[in-house]
């Protein structure tokens, strides 16, 4: 198994297309056609990480945030400790890769597990995202629809939510004259013809379109496919940022951060009381999501817990929804282990010897003082 089918593996489940715009996922340094040995996951890297990645002979390091984020301008290997680590990573012919805000933004991603991090149940994106999605519409001769569609599904055609090779299908009569230079499945050139056709729809992800319409075009029986692209507003239900569920029963608001602190074995939290004495609906986000507190609030969440909130958003939070600030690290990490647990089933399936670590420490550089 070489690195390349383990990318490939993680962004069929978080795909680049979802992540922010001006985010450096993917990956940072290294050969992805490289054989993969072992895999280290952690959140960041940084010597620690890579010193533990040499002692487990992991040659891929997979990390949530990127190390590289901004372009770097030189590479000083005698005084730049970025500069020397990324020198020790091509010496050591390990690759390191980064899922960020892909991962942020999938179903079953960071916000998804932070929420089962703290027992919500009937979890779903607190928003998702808009208008990333088309509507493919093919034409095609009816004895050949099931070869296009199954072309189309395997290409990651048809899926809304969690069902999969999802499409529609009217029968319509298609019509057609080709030049003297056209070849056509049926009928003849400089003909005028009508032929009965199934139009097929599908809804398709913006970031698989021209490899799907690839994979159509290629087993279409047609030498010119007609075939219509629609631009949709649609709310995509695979992918958001955040995400909000209900507590199994209500609690105080002190049962309530005695139970996130201990759930995110965190030293401490910084909050804002709400208008409700009771918790029983909560929103959360993974990092820095304090710009989703309206979505919040609209959605009639008890409370919010994210990270790296400003003194002027608590203030606006007061007395509305009890806003937690528990911590960048503490609402990132525990994606770590929904991540281990499919590339363990992924390795498996393909009866590969690699094993997955989790980082045995942590890189947290928030430190609290008792």
């Amino acid at each position: 198994m070489n690195i390349e089918e383990v990318i490939k593996y993680i962004e069929d489940w978080a795909p680049k297309g979802i992540a922010w715009e001006k985010d450096n996922i993917g990956l940072q340094v290294g050969n992805p056609k490289n054989e993969v040995s072992n895999i280290l996951l952690a959140l960041d890297f940084n010597e620690k990480v890579l010193r533990e990645a040499i002692k487990k002979k992991s040659n891929l390091i997979i990390t949530h945030h990127p190390y590289i984020f901004t372009p770097i301008k030189n590479l000083n290997f005698n005084t730049d400790t970025k500069s020397k680590l990324i020198k020790e990573l091509i010496q050591n012919n390990t690759t390191l890769y980064s899922a960020h805000t892909n991962l942020d933004y999938t179903k079953g991603g960071v916000s998804f597990e932070l929420a089962k991090r703290i027992e919500l149940e009937n979890i779903q994106f607190l928003e998702n995202q808009l208008s990333n999605q088309y509507k493919l519409a093919v034409y095609i001769p009816e004895e050949n629809v099931d070869l296009v569609s199954d072309a189309i599904f395997n290409a990651g055609g048809g899926i809304i939510g969690e069902y999969s090779k999802c499409s529609s299908k009217n029968f319509v009569e298609g019509t057609f004259e080709g030049s003297s230079l056209s070849n056509p499945t049926i009928g003849k050139s400089k003909s005028f013809e009508r032929v009965s056709e199934i139009k097929l729809e599908v809804l398709v992800n913006s970031w698989k379109l021209n490899s799907i319409i690839d994979a159509m075009k290629s087993v279409h029986p047609y030498e010119e496919p007609a075939y219509d692209i629609f631009v949709l507003k649609n709310k995509n239900n695979n992918y958001g940022a955040g995400a909000i569920g209900q507590l199994p029963k209500s609690m105080t608001s002190k049962e309530f951060l005695s139970h996130v602190k201990k759930s995110l074995k965190t030293n401490g939290l910084k909050y804002a009381i709400g208008s409700n004495s009771k918790i029983k609906k909560v929103a959360v986000c993974g990092g820095t999501c304090s710009d989703l507190m309206n979505k919040a609030i609209a959605a009639q969440a008890d409370a919010f817990i994210t990270a790296d909130i400003k003194y002027h958003t608590f203030l606006d939070a007061e007395n509305i929804i009890m806003l937690i600030d528990a911590g960048h690290y503490e609402t990132e990490v525990p994606v770590l282990k929904p991540l281990k647990i499919k590339l363990d089933k992924f390795i498996k399936s393909n009866n590969s010897p690699v094993k997955v670590f989790k980082y045995n420490g942590s890189n947290n550089p928030v430190k609290f003082f008792n």
